[in-house]
Parts: structure tokens; C-alpha cells; sequence
């Protein structure tokens, strides 16, 4: 069973995933209603992957750290993208009506929806990519995605550990470009069932091996080391979805006959609260490493 979670464990979830989505949307679903079901499903069945084939047993996070991520993943993961949708919609309502009244759009609708999410995924990937690298060398970013590099474990539900701020910045990169482009919530749809899902995967505490998809997909082999202690080992690995922008730029990064050691932060006097973390930036505390950024 322990091979088959380690080499079959991320496609089959990702497939049933789409397949589910794509079900549920068959069976009349509202396009929310079916997006976050697989989600939901996806992220039960990685938890008992987590369970059945660690990678790590002392990745096994306690309740003091199951409930502080639990927070970050409803308040930052869950609410504050609703709030910034809604905090943007006149602007997008006003853009899409223009779109309408001209007959144009700078988005390839006709394109089949598969299509679509693989260049919105190959564009967003891009974008997202220089923000995280410009994250991790340029001090006054890396006080607030610190946050995310805190923990010294990996497992599914830490992936929801952003500051706000860094989830505001965030989404005006890999989300608001393509909305105001017009992009269909079918499409964004789809998107967010495979970006949720490879999140998880991104974060799990599972023995998982990609093979050559670690040179496509940003997987938990190549994550790991990104949250590793050390910024020599973790300034590397950048991609979100895809990998493909740091093999273009050199900071692909997987080492061969070794395994990431120490995870977190070299200031391990770092505050690990909801709302210490919200407050940390603007503190003295928030000096998480002692060699990043300018």
C-alpha cells in the first residue's frame, strides 16, 4: 500500500479531483458547490495518505498547531479572497460590461476550457513566480511571507499559513489580472481545483515520489527544501503550479542522495500565533533569517 500512495497517491487525487468537478457540474451543482467539493474530498483523502505513508513521523502536527493553521486557513485561505473579489467587482463589473459593448476581450474564450486553465496556469505561474523570488530577497516582502516559512513541519493544512498582506499581494498577481481580462469563471474554476489540490500536495507530510514530473510540477519533493532552515537551500524553487520558470531561471533545486533536514526559520524565537504573526512584521521580532534580502 506504501508504494502505491508513494507513486500513485498525487495523480489519482489530482484526477479524481477534475473528474469530480467535472461530475458535479454534470449533475447541475452550482460552479462554487462543485469546485470546493473535490477540494474538501481531496484534502480528506491526503490526510489519510498523511496517515498511512508519512514522510516524516515527527511532521505530525499538535492541536496547538492544527488550531493555529486551522485559523489561518478559514480567516486567510477562506475569507479574505471573498472580501478582496468583492472589494474589486465594480471595477471587474465596469471592465466586463466595456468588454461586452465593444465585442472584444483580450482572453481566448474560444479556446477549449482545458486550453485555457494551461495558459492561465503557465501565465499565473510567471507572475507568481517573480513575486515569490522578489518575496525572498527583498526585505521589507520577507517580513510578511516569513509567515508562511514559520512552521517546522510540513503537512496539508500549513499550506494555509499566509499574513494577510502577503495574501493580498497575491492575489493581485495570480488572480486579478484574469479577472479583469474576463477570464471564465468556468475556467478559474478548474484552476482552483488543481491549484488547491497541489497546494496540499505541495505541503504534505507523504512519502510521494513525481519522478520526472518534478521537472514540470512544483511538487512536496522540490517544496520541502523551499522551507527549509537554511536560504541557500530554501531561495530555490519558486513555481506555485508548475515548475518550468525556475528551471528557466535557474533556481531549480533537488538535491540527489539527501533529504531536507531542518524546516522554518533560523530565529526560532519567531511567533507561531495567529495573531502574533499578524502583528510580527511591524515588530522588532520580525527579523526571521539572518541572511535575506537587501
Amino acid at each position: 500500500m506504501k508504494v502505491l500512495i508513494r507513486y500513485g497517491a498525487y495523480p489519482i487525487v489530482l484526477t479524481l479531483g477534475v473528474l469530480g468537478h467535472l461530475w458535479c457540474l454534470r449533475m447541475g451543482l452550482s460552479l462554487p458547490v462543485a469546485t470546493y467539493i473535490p477540494i474538501v474530498l481531496g484534502a480528506l483523502l491526503i490526510m489519510g495518505f498523511e496517515w498511512m505513508a508519512p514522510f516524516r513521523c515527527s511532521w505530525g502536527p499538535d492541536m496547538a498547531a492544527l488550531r493555529q493553521d486551522a485559523i489561518f486557513m478559514v480567516v486567510v485561505q477562506g475569507m479574505l479572497p471573498l472580501f478582496l473579489s468583492f472589494a474589486v467587482s465594480l471595477t471587474l463589473l465596469e471592465g466586463l460590461h466595456l468588454q461586452g459593448e465593444m465585442g472584444w476581450s483580450l482572453w481566448p474564450h474560444y479556446w477549449p476550457v482545458v486550453a485555457q486553465m494551461g495558459l492561465m496556469m503557465v501565465l499565473a505561474d510567471g507572475l507568481r513566480y517573480g513575486l515569490h523570488r522578489v518575496a525572498h530577497e527583498w526585505r521589507p516582502l520577507w517580513r510578511f511571507h516569513a509567515v508562511h516559512h514559520s512552521p517546522h513541519i510540513l503537512y496539508w493544512l500549513n499550506v494555509g499559513r499566509f499574513h494577510p498582506v502577503d495574501k493580498g499581494v497575491q492575489f493581485l498577481f495570480d488572480s486579478l489580472p484574469f479577472l479583469i481580462l474576463g477570464i471564465g469563471e468556468e475556467v478559474l474554476a478548474f484552476y482552483m481545483v488543481c491549484y488547491a489540490l497541489n497546494g496540499f500536495f505541495q505541503h504534505c507530510n507523504i512519502d510521494v515520489r513525481l519522478g520526472w514530473l518534478n521537472y514540470v510540477i512544483s511538487g512536496p519533493e522540490l517544496h520541502r527544501w523551499h522551507h527549509s532552515k537554511w536560504p541557500e537551500e530554501s531561495n530555490h524553487n519558486y513555481g506555485n503550479n508548475l515548475i518550468v520558470w525556475d528551471l528557466v531561471f535557474g533556481t531549480w533545486y533537488l538535491p540527489q542522495g539527501r533529504m531536507v533536514e531542518e524546516l522554518g526559520l533560523i530565529n526560532r524565537a519567531y511567533p507561531m500565533t495567529f495573531f502574533e504573526q499578524v502583528a510580527v512584521p511591524c515588530t522588532s521580532e520580525a527579523e526571521p533569517q539572518t541572511t535575506v534580502g537587501l
